[in-house]
């Protein structure tokens, strides 16, 4: 116990120090330790791919599912993907210093504000490594220290990648400490961390709703929740067919363990003969699990009935749930009942609905006639994401540079005093 307290005693420390110099950092600085991270990775394959493989078969060992594992795993296209968006990030426009809003008041002084850093980011995940390399890259980006808490079955492939940006910050002469990763496993590790706050501004948890949960729930420092992802896909009753089969089967299909697929298909009942029959049989050659309403078991004997919790439920696999609505009030009801808050999209060519949807559906992303697939930083051109906030406050969505600064008023005068 008073060992881990110590351990994240000294990476608070380092990470507070390492953050006041970051603070100061030119952006040309920042861009070159992303660039030289980028190199190091593209190095050192070989090593990563061979730390990672070692997770893989301790974690088939462990008995990981097939959508965990696909999390988990690192070929030379993924790393191809981690190097682009570090050199995506590079190109970003730099969020600090930005000021905005300036105007002069009666006084004769202008006041305006200024973008900042939070501080010191606390980002906690599981399986993907991939999010070692995003985190540490907007952070160091944006201007925040870092120490970054990756799941036990990642630590071999968190620690090859650690290690390249350490030498990546040390060859852009920037602290080492500006990014820390935690790297032992024991679980007493995160809940130090989140108690943290002499030296933690703010925690984001990534993983499954039970880590975020829990992490909520014994913090003592502001948490940006990342929570489960049960994802909606709307067919309205004036959707184009091929639009909506194509877009229905994308949002399931294209990959099963990530926050962003559907997992539960709404088809307004005047829609079902034209597009549901097809949709089945495309859903069922691919191998995906279907379990729906009891209008929907009606149109094959394949389809098993859902239950109360199904409704509920983030599969991360190849399983979805449909039911069939009678209106569009009757979708966004069950939207509001069941849905998390994370990605809801709307296949119609009626604009009036198509606006009502994005009106009255209370979700962090919500689309028309666009898969829920797009829900990622990526595609929204941040360049990256640390996660994908269900939270109101203090930022809603994939979280990138902006989603981790605050702002300042600043007050510019020349000899002004206050009568």
């Amino acid at each position: 116990m008073g060992s881990i307290t110590d351990l994240i005693t000294t990476l608070g420390k380092n990470a507070r120090s390492a953050a006041k110099t970051l603070r100061g950092a030119t952006t040309k600085a920042k861009n070159n330790a992303l660039i030289n991270i980028a190199s190091q990775i593209d190095q050192n394959r070989k090593n990563i791919l061979k730390a990672n493989q070692q997770d893989l078969e301790h974690g088939k060992n462990n008995g990981l599912d097939d959508a965990l594992l696909d999390r988990l795993m690192l070929d030379d296209s993924r790393l191809d993907g981690i190097i682009e968006s570090l050199n995506q990030i590079a190109a970003l426009p730099d969020p600090i210093g930005e000021i905005t809003d300036l105007k002069f008041r009666p006084s004769g002084i202008q006041v305006g504000k200024m973008r900042v850093p939070l501080g010191v980011m606390g980002i906690i995940y599981e399986s993907r490594p991939n999010v070692t390399i995003d985190a540490a890259a907007l952070c160091l980006k944006s201007g925040n220290g870092a120490i970054l808490r990756g799941g036990s079955e990642a630590i071999h492939s968190n620690l090859a990648l650690y290690a390249c940006v350490k030498d990546g910050l040390i060859d852009a002469d920037l602290d080492e400490h500006c990014v820390q990763l935690i790297d032992t496993t024991d679980r007493e590790a995160v809940a130090e961390l989140v108690k943290a706050s002499d030296y933690v501004d703010a925690i984001i948890p990534r993983g499954g709703k039970g880590l975020v949960e829990a992490i909520s729930e014994n913090a003592k420092v502001p948490v940006i929740k990342h929570l489960h992802g049960v994802c909606h896909t709307y067919i309205d009753k004036d959707a184009d067919t091929q639009k909506a089969i194509k877009i229905a089967f994308n949002a399931k299909t294209r990959r099963y363990g990530v926050c962003n697929a559907t997992e539960t298909l709404l088809v307004h009942a005047s829609a079902v003969g034209r597009v549901l029959p097809e949709l089945i049989a495309e859903y069922i050659a691919k191998g995906v699990e279907l379990r729906g309403c009891e209008q929907t078991q009606q149109l094959s004997d394949q389809i098993v009935a859902a239950t109360d919790e199904d409704w509920d439920t983030e599969y991360l696999d190849a399983i979805l749930s449909i039911r069939i609505v009678n209106s569009m009030s009757e979708a966004i009801d069950h939207i509001d009942q069941h849905g998390s808050g994370h990605t809801e999209s709307i296949v119609t060519e009626n604009y009036t609905s198509g606006r009502r949807f994005l009106t009255e559906v209370d979700s962090s992303s919500v689309m028309v006639n666009a898969s829920t697939g797009f829900a990622d930083g990526f595609e929204y051109g941040l360049g990256a994401e640390i996660g994908i906030s269900t939270d109101k406050f203090h930022v809603r969505g994939p979280v990138g540079l902006e989603g981790l600064t605050s702002q300042k008023f600043i007050v510019l005068g020349d000899g002004h005093t206050r009568a």
